[in-house]
């Protein structure tokens, strides 16, 4: 929470001030503010939701009504903020630009990585949950422009599930393959499979007949200039 800017909470709390407010007849509802920050801790440190409480003197029932309050009230302005684009003005003029002036790196449209998010051992298919390492998670997969703005997100596949398998299964991998987006790449690490598996069997006629011999040629430019 101390690296979450304090306009930013003001600007979170006015644009979800009308899915937060309620009236009540008991008592007085939470204030809009008290139920974002309570979420807000709870997303950044994972603890508890009674220790949330004692910090910011709710009950664990509170606190989770302010987490699912606030978590549905983000979910449903999500598609308002993260977008892939898939015009080509916009790809060109913006996205490609800014992502050049990062690294000097051609063409690329998006930088895309999968992160392991941890959670608590669900109760139903356990092991599916379980990674590589031998912990609980989600395994997620993110897009981001040179802004660091995600423009895709998928976050819906267990901890056990391939890098690889969540990019063919994602609605944005179909955008690719079927040519809704021209002329442009998604930049990954250059061990991983975006660079060599994306961009060599779904990009490639986005453009040219890319060979394996130039895919390093630009792995070591990313990794020269990075």
């Amino acid at each position: 929470m101390a690296r979450f800017p304090r306009y930013a909470v003001s600007e979170l709390c006015e644009l979800l001030k009308d899915d937060l407010s309620r009236n009540t007849a008991r008592s007085r509802a939470l204030p809009i503010d008290t139920q974002m920050l309570a979420a807000l801790q709870f997303y950044a440190s994972g603890s508890f939701q009674w220790m949330v409480g004692r910090s910011c003197g709710l009950s664990q029932s509170a606190v989770s009504h302010c987490v699912g309050d606030v978590t549905d009230a983000l979910l449903k302005r999500s598609p308002e903020y993260i977008s892939f684009p898939t015009d080509t003005p916009t790809l060109r003029s913006t996205t490609k630009q800014s992502l050049y002036t990062v690294a000097h790196f051609p063409n690329v449209i998006g930088a895309i990585d999968c992160t392991h998010i941890p959670i608590k051992a669900p109760s139903v298919n356990e092991e599916a949950c379980v990674d590589r390492k031998g912990t609980h998670s989600v395994n997620v997969e993110a897009v981001c422009d040179a802004d660091m703005r995600l423009l895709d997100v998928v976050a819906k596949w267990p901890g056990s599930s391939h890098d690889s398998f969540i990019w063919r299964s994602s609605d944005l991998r179909d955008v690719f393959s079927h040519g809704l987006v021209q002329g442009g790449w998604l930049l990954g690490k250059p061990v991983s499979f975006t660079l060599q598996r994306v961009s060599k069997f779904y990009l490639q006629s986005l453009w040219g007949k890319i060979s394996y011999f130039q895919h390093r040629k630009y792995q070591n430019l990313w990794m020269n200039n990075s």
